[in-house]
């Protein structure tokens, strides 16, 4: 998934990944605005994933 795509889905992604990780918080999720390395490393920090395996599970989604 490309960066392109992750902005152009990103609501939708939000929704899920709310649903599915109900410990992320808002701030975590909106943090991709511009910041897409440091919203990885928080969604690593928050859900104890590897870089890879949350790129993996977004596209997933």
């Amino acid at each position: 998934m490309n960066k392109l795509q992750i902005k152009g889905s990103w609501n939708s992604m939000k929704g899920k990944l709310k649903q599915k990780y109900a410990n992320l918080t808002n701030d975590d999720l909106t943090y991709v605005e511009g910041k897409e390395d440091e919203l990885f490393g928080r969604l690593q920090k928050s859900l104890g994933k590897t870089k890879e395996q949350i790129q993996a599970e977004l596209a997933s989604l």
